[in-house]
């Protein structure tokens, strides 16, 4: 399975305004052009991430001098999860139509033989970014860093689990 640019590119977005839209005094509104530059991302393809990310009510917009977006929560109350999902980015591995279709991945209408190792493969995947805050991110809080509490950042050394 493979997470898309959109899925993968919102959340690196989301990260960059978690990481950057803290200020004095609180939370500051962060420009698409700002992270646009620091991700490698295109302005136009951020545009719209932003529309489907404000509408699924995790940013929100800020007008006039020094707007931009901020978040709508906090950084620990953002999942990854919730970021997929919000720019129609399915989490799932099989290559049914529906996650609960009646209907089979085959041509008679019937499941592989494998649909529910990638069915339940697609569910772990879920409960992973369900279980990853933004902060993690940021934080490098994620995998075997999040469970130990060990971070490797700055050493250059990986950390096994």
């Amino acid at each position: 399975m493979r997470l898309s640019t959109k899925g993968r590119y919102a959340v690196m977005a989301m990260a960059d305004l978690a990481r950057n839209g803290q200020g004095e005094g609180g939370a500051r509104a962060v420009s698409l052009a700002e992270i646009a530059t620091r991700q490698e991302i295109s302005l136009s393809y951020l545009e719209q991430l932003f529309a489907r990310l404000r509408k699924g009510g995790l940013v929100q917009s800020v007008r006039g001098p020094g707007g931009g977006y901020r978040l709508a929560k906090g950084a620990a109350d953002t999942v990854v999860a919730e970021i997929v999902l919000a720019v129609d980015e399915p989490i799932r591995a099989t290559r049914c139509i529906g996650h609960s279709s009646p209907k089979g991945c085959m041509m008679a209408g019937e499941r592989c033989i494998t649909h529910n190792l990638w069915e339940d493969l697609g569910d772990e995947i879920h409960r992973y970014l369900a279980g990853v805050s933004l902060e993690d991110v940021v934080m490098n809080r994620t995998g075997a860093r999040r469970r130990t509490g060990v971070s490797d950042a700055g050493t250059g050394i990986g950390v096994a689990a």
